[in-house]
C-alpha cells in the first residue's frame, strides 16, 4: 500500500543544509552535469530555507503525487524544487512554471535540466519579448504534459495561486487546474505551506526572506462524477479543500471566492 511505502521514510524535520553536505551527499539519480548544477544552486540558495518538515510525504516511494504550494516570492521557485530534489537523491519533481522566466539569463538552462513543464499563456513584459515565445514553449499544452508525467509515475509540482502573492496574511483565490489534474489523473495531492518566521507579519513578503517549508500528509482526490472528466462542481469543491489545507500549513487565510482563470 502507498501509506506503508511512504511510512518508511524519514520523518524528522531538516535544518539548513551545511555546505559540506551539499557538496558531498551522493546524488545517484543525476548525471555529472546535473549534480554540479544542483550543488551549485544549493550552495547559493540553501540559506533561504531554514527548515523543511514532512519530507516523508514526498519520498520517492510515494510517487506519483501532485505537490501544491503557496507562492510568495521569486527565490522559492528555485530553492524549494532544488532542495526537494536533493533530499530525493536527485529524483525530479516536475514543476509547472511560466515560460517567460526563461528570458532571465541562465534560467532557460535550469528549466531544461529540471524538465520543467512550461505554461505558455502568460505574455512577456515588455511585449516585444514575446518574439522568443515559440522558442521557449512546448507544442504540448502544460496540462496534457503534466497528466502524461503523472500517468507515467512521475510527481508534478504546482503553485496553484498562479502568481507571486506577497500578502503575508491571505492566499489568492487560486486556479483549479491542480484540483482537476488530481481528480482526472487519480493521484493524491501533497499540500505544502511556505512560512516566513522571524519577519514582520504585517509587511509584504520580500524577495530573499528566509523560508520554512511544511509538507502535509497526502490528500486522496474524489473520483470523477462519470467517465474520466471531472465536473466543474467536483473540481471546485476539491480546489477549495486543497486551498484550505495550504492555508493551514502556510499560516494564511483563504476565502472561498471565484477561482482565477487557469493558465496552461
Amino acid at each position: 500500500m502507498r501509506e506503508e511505502r511512504c511510512g518508511r521514510a524519514e520523518r524528522a524535520g531538516r535544518r539548513p543544509l551545511g555546505l559540506r553536505e551539499v557538496l558531498r551527499r551522493p546524488l545517484p539519480h543525476l548525471s555529472l552535469p546535473d549534480r554540479l548544477l544542483l550543488r551549485g544552486l544549493l550552495a547559493l540558495l540553501r540559506d533561504h530555507v531554514e527548515r523543511i518538515e514532512g519530507l516523508e510525504h514526498v519520498a520517492p516511494e510515494c510517487d506519483p503525487f501532485l505537490l501544491v504550494l503557496n507562492h510568495n516570492q521569486k527565490y522559492e521557485v528555485l530553492a524549494v524544487p532544488a532542495l526537494l530534489m536533493f533530499h530525493r537523491g536527485g529524483r525530479l519533481i516536475h514543476f509547472l512554471a511560466d515560460w517567460n522566466y526563461q528570458l532571465v539569463p541562465g534560467v532557460w538552462w535550469i528549466y531544461r535540466r529540471a524538465r520543467v513543464v512550461r505554461a505558455s499563456l502568460k505574455p512577456a513584459k515588455p511585449a516585444w519579448l514575446n518574439v522568443f515565445k515559440p522558442l521557449l514553449t512546448d507544442a504540448e499544452p502544460a496540462y496534457s504534459r503534466a497528466a502524461r508525467l503523472l500517468a507515467g509515475g512521475a510527481p508534478v509540482g504546482i503553485f496553484p495561486e498562479g502568481r507571486i502573492n506577497r500578502d503575508p496574511r491571505r492566499l489568492l483565490p487560486g486556479r483549479p487546474g491542480a484540483a482537476r489534474l488530481s481528480i482526472e489523473a487519480g493521484v493524491p495531492v501533497v499540500p505544502a505551506g511556505i512560512r516566513f518566521p522571524g519577519r514582520d507579519p504585517a509587511s509584504p513578503i520580500e524577495d530573499g526572506a528566509r523560508m520554512a517549508v511544511q509538507l502535509g500528509p497526502p490528500m486522496e482526490p474524489p473520483p470523477p462524477d462519470r467517465g474520466e472528466r471531472a465536473s466543474r462542481r467536483r473540481v471546485l469543491e476539491w480546489h477549495a479543500a486543497i486551498m484550505e489545507r495550504i492555508a493551514e500549513l502556510s499560516g494564511k487565510a483563504w476565502t472561498r471566492r471565484a477561482p482565477e482563470r487557469a493558465v496552461g
